[in-house]
């Protein structure tokens, strides 16, 4: 699986974020890289300004590092494509 920089492909990464616990926002700010985890309030900050390649590429290094479970979502199309996304960093 490529990387896809459009507005469809930011949608479903938000969509996995909605599905979580965690609660994902955009505030204007200065991130260094672009982004803030807050674990144990479990919300996730992006920086607002960022471009929509800049978004997307925040939002893939946050779901690397928080490493959710595909499983332990409901919705099927989120189980797959979150272990389409998995598979794809290890091709990296």
């Amino acid at each position: 699986m490529t990387v896809k920089y459009t507005k469809n492909f930011l949608d479903k990464l938000e969509n996995i974020f909605a599905s979580s616990a965690y609660h994902l926002r955009y505030e204007k700010g200065n991130f260094k890289s672009g982004f803030c985890i807050l674990k144990e309030t479990k919300i996730v900050i992006i920086n607002k300004y960022f471009t929509l390649e800049g978004k997307i590429n925040a939002l893939l290094d946050i779901l690397k590092e928080l490493d959710f479970n595909p499983q332990s979502f409901e919705d099927q199309k989120q189980q797959d494509f979150l272990i389409e996304l998995k598979q794809t960093e290890l091709k990296l």
